[in-house]
């Protein structure tokens, strides 16, 4: 934590809220000899520490979820490849593990942070070595469950030691602009995804998974470590900090159930064009590269959908921008990914499935402004938490469902494009689920929001 110069003469020690008011600390025992001591604060919103702290979300959120989202990539190379190929049916569980971790243990971590807000910054330094010991694990181990234990149990959970905190700092370094803000950190993933998929298919191909794992180990070490510097809390911790209650009184509220299931309805689907897109492009003629082409498509267009919702969402209710992004996502589905059997219309289709699905999880702080208007004591922490859990739930089904949807093989041969593949069942699901996450929109037109 960074304080100011001391000025002496002051009779409080008092700190600065997240809007910018000064309050008072408390102070107790061996306190007292902070009697005097005034923190000069850095502003909210603006301001040099706020943009090298942003900038450090940024780079965290590029390199901890860009390669998860990236895993369409391994999924090729493991089922073409021995000693994983002979069980191919369980690798598409690695992906949506590491991923569904990250998401799914936001209730009980952003918990622990309310609690114990003092190892907020620690974890941070715990949560890099775990990822960084998962990758190399992964780059030494011969079969499928392992693979899921290391790329995908243990990554998930050093990465989310690694990127929760940042969403609590992130509260306090934006206020005003906070939509727009996690517009900009989540946008990182999306410019990940625009380059890694062309390094890790490179990589694959020439050297392999397990030389591919170590150096993404390295480089994730060498340009993060140096991040961490920046990733700090704005405002100080009161000497005689209260431990805040597990206050869930949010959870009986109906507006969050309805907000949220149309969260995990969405989900549902939304993570299967970014594991599946490598693998249908080939299936339907293209070359390797072109299904790397379509993953970086899908990344690059949610660079600019996160953002752009983001700014949306700080001025639009939450359910219009999620209509709008449904709208979108449902079009680009049904009806250019459904027909797309040439690389410029799956091209077209990534692009446009990433600036609205791709950016669904930014609107996330305006449910969270929507519930805070029904439940004001709502701690916006852990609101978020049980929203990543939502979002996680969906990451972990998707999964099985696909691999359920892909053996059903129901609609191949019975239908035109893609729809007539070994993946029609997966194109309809995914849309269906576009579809359901917007049914807020209509809620809010009843009234029931």
């Amino acid at each position: 934590m960074e304080t100011g110069e001391r000025q002496p003469g002051r009779s409080s020690l008092s700190a600065i809220d997240a809007s910018g008011h000064r309050r008072r600390l408390s102070h107790s025992g061996s306190q007292e000899s902070a009697l005097g001591q005034e923190f000069s604060l850095p502003p909210a919103d603006g301001g040099r520490q706020a943009w090298l702290f942003l900038a450090g979300c940024f780079m965290i959120e590029a390199l901890v979820w860009g390669f998860p989202f990236c895993f369409g990539l391994f999924e090729e190379y493991y089922t073409t490849h021995e000693p994983f190929s002979s069980h191919a049916s369980g690798v598409a569980i690695i992906g949506t593990t590491s991923t569904g971790i990250m998401y799914l243990i936001g209730p009980p971590i952003f918990w622990f942070y309310q609690r114990w807000p003092q190892h907020r910054r620690g974890s941070l330094f715990l949560g890099l070595p775990i990822m960084t010991t998962s990758l190399i694990a992964s780059s030494f181990v011969t079969t499928v469950p392992l693979l899921i234990l290391t790329q995908g149990v243990l990554y998930g959970l050093g990465g989310a030691l690694l990127y929760c905190p940042t969403y609590l700092f992130l509260e306090e370094w934006f206020v005003r602009n906070r939509g727009f803000a996690i517009g900009i950190m989540w946008a990182g993933t999306g410019t990940s995804g625009v380059t890694v998929p062309f390094l890790m298919s490179w990589s694959l191909e020439k050297y392999g998974s397990s030389i591919t794992l170590r150096a993404w180990a390295i480089g994730v070490t060498v340009l993060i470590g140096p991040l961490l510097l920046f990733l700090k809390p704005r405002i100080p911790l009161a000497p005689a900090h209260r431990r805040p209650q597990f206050d869930v009184r949010f959870l009986g509220a109906p507006v969050f159930w309805i907000l949220q299931t149309c969260n995990i309805l969405e989900g549902l689907g939304y993570f299967l064009p970014s594991i599946y897109l490598p693998l249908y492009a080939q299936a339907v003629g293209m070359s390797r590269s072109s299904g790397t082409l379509t993953l970086a498509l899908l990344n690059g267009g949610a660079v600019i959908g996160s953002i752009g919702t983001g700014t949306l969402v700080d001025r639009l209710h939450v359910t219009t921008v999620t209509f709008a992004l449904t709208i979108g996502a449902s079009l680009a589905v049904f009806l250019l990914w459904g027909f797309a059997l040439s690389l410029p219309t799956l091209a077209v289709f990534s692009v446009l499935y990433g600036l609205t699905a791709g950016a669904f999880s930014t609107t996330w702080t305006g449910i969270i402004r929507e519930v805070q208007k029904r439940e004001t004591g709502t701690n916006p922490a852990l609101c978020f938490g049980f929203l990543t859990a939502g979002r996680g739930i969906g990451a972990v089904l998707s999964g099985p469902l696909s691999g359920v949807l892909l053996s059903s093989d129901a609609w191949r041969g019975a239908a035109t494009g893609a729809y007539g593949t070994h993946y029609g069942s997966l194109v309809v699901f995914t849309g269906t689920t576009a579809v359901l996450g917007g049914a807020s929109f209509m809620a809010r037109r009843i009234g029931w929001i």
